[in-house]
């Protein structure tokens, strides 16, 4: 099948579902004379709806992605974005926001189906290239919608809601490409290729790479650890019933993830994953409200649009950078993960306690770019040793577990039904929530730097004793 309709289309779609001129004012539209909602309405009862929901659907909606061939899901990201920006404009009321919010969070677990598509359409030679095309446009889209945003807002001085018009229009040109993309014949669990089809040998080659010996996760020490063949590489879910299918695929998923989650490095890069992700999202979502509190919009131009294009670009940025890095991830990574966590709690504080609205701006934009420089690190780290197949399942549990995090932080620091705090000592605990993570990966740093020194040291004792004619294993001519 032809690489350039289908990425065309795909790229078309994630340019402008990501098109969104009012989301740097959301908060600011929530709470000013469109919807007159309180702080607390906002913070405590309509925003955490995001989290809960993208935690429950995240898992059900990646099975049925599979399942359904990704096309369907993809539309189904579509309808639900042009819902909740339908919604945004005419909805009042908490409860009509909330439903919003659930439907924000079903757009949200869908995003799996975009990036998984078009492994199933184009040839594994094409995946790195057409994967980068379509990351690059969804952060592009994302950058030109806020600055367009505070252009409208500070040159034309359109009102917020006329914002949310735009974004709505963005969402429903988005909604018309998913329709016209080819319907996959294969995917990964539920349809796969059978042994032998000539249909798609590279395909069924690239994806079934790891699990047949091709590439393993590497050791500390960059050599290559033996994984051990899990039964169920051999099962092939069967197509003819979705109840034996299913099982056969939450099988084959839970003995490739033990068989992954064995590599201590690929673990250690997934538990920072998983804790900062939590933590990076706690801040995303809260951030605009902290700004409202510093600088209302009701008294004050706000710059929100700015800063989002500039710190979505550095972050970007950020990411195209890390290969110039001269840094022996595999020695340093847990030391520079504990230091650059420890700036990125710097960051969370500052914009807590300094109460400066330029403050808060200029560390947000530091904030995401080192979130971003990071989690590329651990992407590569991750996906390098992994093949295609266990690099969507690992990502995925990944930020499952970073969702389950955040539901908890969420239900215990935001939601009304928990503490309820504002948004002041939310930031507070999200700094120490960094520090934290900074404290973990410091412990771990020193413990492999020791333990690789003990090792150098016992490596030479033994070269000398060997050197001084006592070799072990020499057996006497006499």
């Amino acid at each position: 099948m032809s690489v350039l309709g289908p990425t065309l289309l795909l790229c078309t779609s994630g340019f402008f579902s990501n098109l969104r001129p009012s989301e740097p004012f959301l908060t600011a539209f929530l709470m000013g004379p469109d919807k007159n909602l309180t702080e607390i309405q906002v913070v405590n009862e309509i925003f955490p709806i995001w989290t809960y929901s993208y935690l429950f659907l995240l898992f059900p909606v990646f099975l049925a992605t599979d399942f359904l061939r990704y096309k369907p899901v993809l539309v189904l990201q579509a309808c639900s974005l042009v819902a909740t920006y339908a919604m945004l404009l005419g909805a009042r009321g908490v409860w009509a926001l909330q439903l919003m919010e659930f439907l924000f969070g079903l757009a949200s677990a869908s995003e799996v189906a975009y990036f998984s598509y078009i492994y199933s359409v184009v040839e594994p030679a094409h995946y790195q290239r057409v994967t980068g095309y379509c990351r690059s446009v969804t952060l592009f889209g994302s950058a030109v919608g806020s600055l367009l945003g505070q252009l409208l807002l500070s040159l034309v001085r359109v009102q917020l809601y006329s914002l949310v018009v735009i974004t709505l229009a963005s969402a429903a040109v988005a909604f018309v490409a998913p329709w016209f993309l080819p319907m996959p014949k294969r995917s990964l669990f539920f349809h796969k290729s059978p042994a032998g089809d000539r249909e798609g040998p590279e395909v069924s080659t690239g994806l079934m790479q790891g699990a047949t010996g091709g590439k393993v996760p590497l050791s500390e020490n960059g050599q290559q650890d033996p994984v051990e063949s899990s039964p169920a590489e051999s099962v092939r879910p069967s197509t003819h019933g979705p109840g034996g299918g299913l099982l056969e695929v939450l099988r084959l998923l839970v003995s490739d993830l033990l068989c992954c989650y064995r590599c201590r490095p690929l673990l250690a890069w997934s538990l920072w994953w998983a804790l900062a992700t939590c933590g990076y999202f706690q801040v995303i979502n809260y951030t605009q409200v902290l700004w409202e509190k510093v600088r209302p919009s009701q008294d004050y131009h706000i710059y929100n649009g700015y800063v989002e294009t500039l710190s979505t670009l550095l972050g970007a940025l950020a990411a195209l950078l890390v290969g110039l890095l001269p840094v022996s991830w595999a020695v340093w990574g847990e030391l520079i993960l504990s230091l650059l966590s420890l700036l990125m709690t710097l960051c969370v504080f500052g914009m807590d306690l300094l109460e400066n609205i330029w403050t808060c701006y200029g560390l947000y934009v530091l904030f995401r770019a080192i979130y971003m420089l990071l989690i590329t690190v651990a992407t590569f780290q991750i996906a390098a040793s992994l093949n295609m197949q266990r690099y969507a399942l690992v990502f995925g549990v990944n930020t499952f577990v970073a969702l389950l995090l955040q539901s908890l932080l969420t239900v215990v620091v935001v939601d009304s039904v928990g503490l309820g705090l504002d948004v002041y000592t939310q930031f507070l605990i999200y700094g120490g929530y960094f520090a934290f993570i900074s404290v973990v990966f410091l412990v771990a740093g020193l413990y492999k730097v020791s333990s690789r020194r003990r090792s150098e040291v016992k490596g030479c004792s033994e070269g000398e004793t060997q050197s001084n004619g006592s070799p072990r294993g020499h057996i006497s001519s006499s």
